[in-house]
């Protein structure tokens, strides 16, 4: 009887641990172009290659028979990075993002999340994105008011967050537009302002570019468009911002502290809306560069850090409900230990976990 052999868990594997194919060839002493069949469901390993394999890309045996029917395609990665950043990074970025995928598809299947609601709108032009922004604050409930916790405002709607660590600079955040859509972020990046913009530009392409290939100028300006009108209302902004003849930072100061977003955001939602020239705009961001924004001295403005808890809570109760601990769910994915927490950021496990297995019922996840 064969054994079933999934090449594209070979791709993704060998992407997580960021090793190239001439890499794994000479690792097994076979050639570059049988390690690409592998991977491309042309040729199938015997067991003991198939062992010797899973040794060398730093997972178990059976995470090559684990077959992913939602495996997403390139469009559906909204890949925000910098331009330099390197085709490595960018590829362990992404088999990451699809580690954590698989451990929500695994949780999704034992516990209740939130229903997902996401819409989907078609904008491009500026007028277009802020209505969709609106729109969406609507559908949520959110009012015309300030965002207090823009990560649980993403999980209530039914998409996790995680934080990376260990990830190049090279890589600001990124998400998978999925039946089950996640968003990624860098944790290097310590200013809850940025988190916020950040995970509102993600939402913004989940909203907006459904099927679209993403990273050029266009999208990631429309993206930012909409992070901004999301996390600024413009009504809102123009009842709180005068148009300022001479940029007052006593002003920007005060609105950080009540929309909690970046002096940076604000500028460039200030410039959008007219409320400051295109030469005040270029000014005040050379000052922010120099003096205003060197050091971000009044955090304290924006509160903590805001910390995902959608698949934390998840695994808690997974836990707390049927006794199994992250190790147990790690072996049912077939990764190695360690592997889970790489992809989780911030997750703290108890101090102890057991491996009893129970029968599992659903049980919903509150947030």
């Amino acid at each position: 009887m064969n054994v079933p052999f999934f090449g594209n868990s070979v791709r993704l594997a060998r992407l997580y641990s960021n090793k190239t194919l001439n890499e794994v060839a000479d690792a097994l002493g076979v050639t570059r172009q049988y390690i690409s069949r592998l991977e491309t469901d042309k040729a199938i390993p015997s067991e003991e290659f198939s062992e010797r394999l899973a040794g060398v890309l730093g997972v178990k045996k059976g995470f090559f028979l684990h077959y992913e029917p939602g495996q997403v395609g390139e469009h559906q990665f909204h890949f925000r990075k910098l331009r330099s950043t390197k085709v490595g990074t960018k590829n362990t970025t992404i088999a990451m993002a699809e580690i954590y995928r698989r451990l929500v598809g695994y949780l999704e299947g034992k516990l209740d999340f939130p229903e997902l609601n996401i819409p989907s709108i078609t904008a491009s032009d500026p007028e277009d994105i802020e209505n969709a922004a609106e729109q969406v604050r609507s559908e949520w409930g959110l009012g015309l008011g300030p965002i207090a916790n823009m990560t649980r405002c993403l999980e209530n709607a039914g998409v996790p967050v995680t934080f990376f660590k260990g990830i190049s600079r090279e890589v600001d955040a990124l998400s998978v537009s999925s039946k089950r859509p996640v968003i990624v972020r860098n944790d290097y990046k310590e200013s809850p302002g940025r988190l916020r913009f950040d995970l509102a530009h993600e939402c913004g392409h989940l909203v907006m570019h459904e099927g679209r290939l993403t990273g050029c100028r266009a999208t990631e300006g429309e993206a930012n468009r909409f992070a901004s009108a999301f996390l600024v209302p413009r009504s809102t902004f123009l009842a709180a911002c005068p148009v300022m003849d001479r940029i007052s930072w006593e002003k920007i100061k005060e609105l950080k502290a009540y929309f909690k977003v970046s002096k940076a955001c604000l500028l460039y939602r200030a410039r959008q809306l007219d409320r400051i020239t295109e030469q005040q705009y270029k000014n005040a961001i050379i000052r922010l560069k120099k003096h205003e924004g060197k050091q971000e001295f009044d955090d304290f403005l924006l509160g903590e850090s805001e910390k995902p808890e959608l698949v934390n809570n998840a695994l808690k109760a997974l836990w707390e409900h049927y006794g199994i601990g992250i190790s147990q769910v790690e072996k049912e994915l077939n990764l190695l230990p360690g592997m889970l927490i790489n992809v989780l950021g911030c997750y703290e496990p108890p101090a102890s976990h057991g491996n009893n297995v129970v029968s599992i019922n659903k049980f919903a996840v509150g947030m």
